[in-house]
């Protein structure tokens, strides 16, 4: 057995033996079944204090699984003038890069957080959202609760995290050093200039973010295109526009700005327009 397998083994006593619930639940012996099954009590583990040694050891699970996953660095991303031939302006400073975005190791990777700011709770879930969480380990959930506690001892205990803001968290067992969770609008109908200006207000935030904390490579999701419905056309001009007139103010303070796709429909759209 390899290390592995046996810390796969190790976490899922523990994590079943933590959710009280499912303290006796059967798994087989397939891998891909044990690792689904760890993922989806970490996906449904409310925050809350862990025995160190288990969290050492879900570190060390969740390190080796990314550099298996294969790490992705800055250098590794061609920029849009290099890949396309871009005359945008700053396309040396903008990339396009599909792929899973958890193995990215830049500055900072860009969370499409929901206004509770916990993470998805659901197992296994296609979200961005449950990605990050699932590959950064319980720290992440842990540090977001600390973030809404805070928030909601000044505001009141309704507190929701406004749509547009950026939070800031390091990355625990990602390769990228922070998230930065943004919230971003939901369109439940026709599409409005004011969701078009959240959506801006989502992306210049983010930036500002890493201005203020001197990150210097960071990279986008398609922020609320998934399950927040917003159109993915608009979505990508909104996302271009805006990096591209905040890089010209701070060109000085950004070595590379990733726009981070995962679905071909996306790329094709940003190919497009750069």
């Amino acid at each position: 057995m390899s290390r592995q397998e046996e810390r796969l083994d190790y976490l899922l006593e523990k994590f079943k033996e933590d959710s009280g619930r499912y303290r006796n639940l059967e798994v087989g012996d397939d891998w891909q079944e044990k690792r689904m099954v760890l993922r989806s009590l970490m996906n449904i583990r409310m925050p809350g204090a862990m025995d160190e040694d288990v969290l050492r050891m879900q570190d060390e699970f969740l390190q080796e699984e990314a550099r298996e996953k294969g790490i992705v660095t800055l250098q590794e991303i061609p920029s849009v003038k290099e890949q396309y031939g871009s005359e945008r302006p700053l396309a040396d400073r903008i990339s396009l890069w599909q792929g899973d975005i958890t193995r990215l190791q830049v500055g900072a990777i860009v969370n499409a957080a929901n206004s509770q700011m916990l993470g998805c709770f659901v197992p296994c879930h296609g979200c961005i959202d449950n990605a990050i969480h699932s590959a950064a380990g319980i720290e992440l959930r842990e540090a977001c609760s600390r973030y809404m506690n805070q928030k909601r001892r000044e505001r009141g205990r309704d507190y929701e995290e406004p749509t547009g803001q950026a939070v800031l968290t390091e990355g625990y067992n990602l390769p990228a050093d922070y998230v930065i969770h943004t919230v971003g609008p939901i369109v439940g109908g026709r599409l409005t200039p004011g969701l078009e200006q959240d959506l801006e207000n989502c992306y210049r935030s983010v930036l500002n973010c890493c201005v203020e904390h001197r990150i210097r490579s960071v990279a986008f999701c398609c922020i609320s295109t998934g399950e927040f419905h917003f159109p993915n056309d608009r979505a990508a001009e909104i996302a271009l526009d805006t990096v591209t007139g905040f890089l010209e103010k701070h060109s000085q303070d950004f070595e590379r700005i990733v726009f981070n796709v995962f679905k071909d429909m996306d790329r094709e759209l940003y190919e497009n327009l750069l």
